[in-house]
């Protein structure tokens, strides 16, 4: 190689780690989000500053204990982003479910100089005192993973996220094919009061009518957790001894109910399908324990980034921009471990 040429690459390397925030510089990651649809809506800033995300002060507020590892990733994915970005500072909180500690998490970050906000929402609701603040200071705000109240454009800017209704439909139909179309039900949802649960819910019994041989026997909350999971399919399995399939709005659920079906020595006659796509999961697909899993791709950082950076340019943003989501089983477990697509 001459040295022409290595200067070349070393120069082409640089200008797409620095510079680039297109989705083509992600092109050769496996794990990089990919946007299926975008809204015909944009938001435009009315006064474009071309602020550079280079030197920006950028808050962003996680909503949930980062034990579970769509939190994890989610937050990683955000602090790369900022840092090859060349963010200035980035400001960072976490509610721990708490939703009156979010507001105040972000009233602090706007306090403390915040020029752009990335907001997880805990709920689907209470963060308008928060956008207030944001709004009468001019700050844009990038809401990610679910949707919450608000008016676009004026609250924030654009959502970045999985269309959960269509993930429910796409379980329901995943658990149909596995069972044949005929199974007794058991459902494990997510917390009450926001969009996840309650479209994954939503979505899941609209497919469902098309099969009049799968029974839904019993559907209960366990708030995303593992240990609640776990005893609320202990519950259901005294009350309905005879179910044969599990849906779970999440794969950190998902385990807490493969440790009461194994415990009640009835892991091998349930058949499982989950929403998430974690590795723990989707090597229990490949192992023969769950049947299917539909992913919500948690890396939102570049996306994230690449908002903020249009609408500092004055350029159009898409109000919503809904994530393309993979769906694993056995056909394509293995594979999609080994190629990293997995978190």
């Amino acid at each position: 190689m001459s040295r022409a040429t290595l200067r070349h690459q070393i120069a082409t390397i640089t200008l797409c780690v620095v510079g680039a925030w297109s989705m083509g510089a992600l092109a050769q990651d496996n794990s990089a989000q990919k946007v299926q649809n975008a809204s015909s809506e944009t938001c435009t800033n009315p006064k474009p500053s071309n602020l550079k995300l280079s030197g920006l002060i950028v808050g962003f507020s996680q909503s949930e204990n980062e034990q579970n590892p769509f939190r994890a990733t989610e937050t990683a994915s955000v602090r790369a982003a900022a840092k090859a970005a060349g963010v200035k500072r980035l400001l960072y909180t976490n509610a721990n479910d708490n939703q009156a500690k979010q507001v105040a998490d972000i009233e602090s970050m706007i306090n403390q100089g915040a020029q752009a906000l990335i907001v997880a929402p805990n709920d689907s609701t209470g963060l308008q005192p928060a956008f207030e603040q944001a709004k009468a200071k001019g700050i844009p705000v990038v809401t990610i993973d679910r949707q919450t109240a608000g008016t676009a454009c004026e609250d924030f800017i654009t959502f970045l996220g999985s269309d959960f209704y269509a993930q429910g439909k796409r379980a329901a139909k995943a658990l149909a094919d596995a069972t044949g179309g005929k199974a007794v039900i058991a459902e494990i949802q997510g917390g009450y009061g926001n969009t996840v649960e309650s479209q994954r819910t939503d979505g899941f019994a609209e497919v469902l009518k098309g099969y009049p041989n799968m029974k839904l026997a019993a559907a209960q909350t366990a708030n995303w957790s593992t240990t609640e999971a776990q005893k609320v399919m202990e519950q259901i399995l005294l009350s309905h001894p005879d179910v044969s399939a599990v849906y779970t709005h999440a794969d950190v659920m998902t385990l807490g109910a493969i440790t009461a079906l194994r415990q009640a020595g009835k892991l091998k006659g349930v058949t499982i399908v989950s929403i998430d796509g974690t590795k723990d999961v989707v090597r229990d697909i490949s192992s023969g324990i769950v049947a299917a899993d539909v992913e919500t791709n948690p890396r939102f950082g570049p996306l994230a980034f690449q908002s903020l950076s249009d609408w500092f340019a004055g350029k159009p943003v898409a109000q919503k921009q809904i994530m393309h989501d993979a769906l694993y089983d056995k056909a394509n477990a293995k594979k999609s471990l080994a190629a990293g697509a997995v978190y």
